[in-house]
């Protein structure tokens, strides 16, 4: 056979190798023989392979496990064993395995494990820097708002709460348990209750329901974070401080993906800050097109806006 083969007793003594085995070790067959072979196991793996080769005796069940054999060039290779019971007339005669190297694809994972980690470092050092970077231009914003003539000011606060809200969904991006496909519905509940405390907290609402959901890309969700919070920021600077407004985002099942957003700006709202730029209609179409969603409807409870989201695209092999 081209691969490992062992075979043992009822007591777990070795009684057999085969020429591949004992061409990898490159030790004669008698020194292989009852626990002999055990002398070539890594000790780092010799206490874990004996416990789940003890509990599979005892149960005589089927067995794998992965461990490093000292090869007769003395590096140790990593090996997935593959054992079962054998039985003879309902007696149990021992066990038959076989063993298979599978050294490079430890490599491998080790490689991934090691980029993954190395990615996730970059990953918060970006935020962290990225961050630090909004929080700096908030004060600007701040500092200037104060010095800038009565007229300005609005302009300035609603630029400044833009900023923060552009903060808050970039931390939540990068809360997300997987950042290369981001859960919609957890991210969008977790975004809601956050851009509800960030301005006005408790006098607006964001509730996210429908029985949609899915996985989107990390463009899609940044591009629905800000739409969101761009609609929040519109709702806040077409009210007056003491009015409540509400939000609602219902996200459809099906491909595609759909949300519908209605903003429930009452109509006895205030009617604004006039000295500040009605940018909202441009700034979703905007962060729309860079994610390529579809975009129609103003958000009002006669004609909400709909978001048809593009296809996910298949991962990288």
């Amino acid at each position: 056979m081209p691969l490992m083969m062992w075979r043992s007793d009822e007591a777990g003594h070795a009684i057999h190798h085969n020429e591949c085995w004992l061409e990898f070790t490159g030790r004669p067959l008698e020194a292989e023989l009852g626990l002999g072979w055990r002398s070539g196991l890594h000790p780092e793996d010799f206490d874990r392979h004996a416990r789940i080769v003890a509990e599979a005796f005892e149960a005589r069940a089927p067995f794998t496990v992965e461990f490093r054999l000292r090869r007769h060039d003395g590096e140790y290779r990593w090996l997935l064993d593959t054992a079962r019971p054998l039985m003879e007339d309902g007696r149990f005669q021992g066990y038959l395995g076989s063993c298979f190297d599978i050294t490079d694809r430890k490599h491998a994972e080790e490689h991934i494990e090691h980029a993954l980690a190395e990615k996730e470092a970059l990953l918060a050092e970006v935020y962290h820097r990225v961050r630090n970077n909004l929080q700096v231009m908030v004060s600007l914003i701040g500092l200037y708002g104060r010095a800038a003539p009565d007229a300005c000011r609005g302009s300035f606060e609603a630029l400044g709460q833009r900023v923060r809200a552009i903060a808050l969904v970039q931390q939540h991006l990068h809360e997300a348990p997987h950042i290369a496909s981001i859960d919609l519905k957890d991210y969008l509940h977790r975004l809601a209750s956050g851009l509800g405390q960030l301005r006005r907290a408790g006098r607006i609402s964001v509730h996210v329901g429908g029985s949609g959901n899915g996985l989107v890309e990390p463009r899609t969700a940044n591009a629905l974070g800000m739409i969101v919070a761009e609609i929040v920021a519109e709702c806040l600077d077409a009210t007056a401080e003491h009015v409540a407004c509400s939000i609602a985002i219902d996200i459809e099942s099906g491909l595609p993906a759909r949300l519908s957003i209605v903003s429930g700006v009452s109509e006895m709202a205030d009617s604004g800050r006039s000295n500040v730029p009605k940018l909202g209609p441009r700034l979703i179409a905007a962060y729309a097109a860079q994610a390529e969603i579809s975009v129609s409807g103003d958000a009002s409870p006669g004609d909400p806006l709909w978001l048809t989201l593009p296809p996910t695209r298949p991962a990288a092999q």
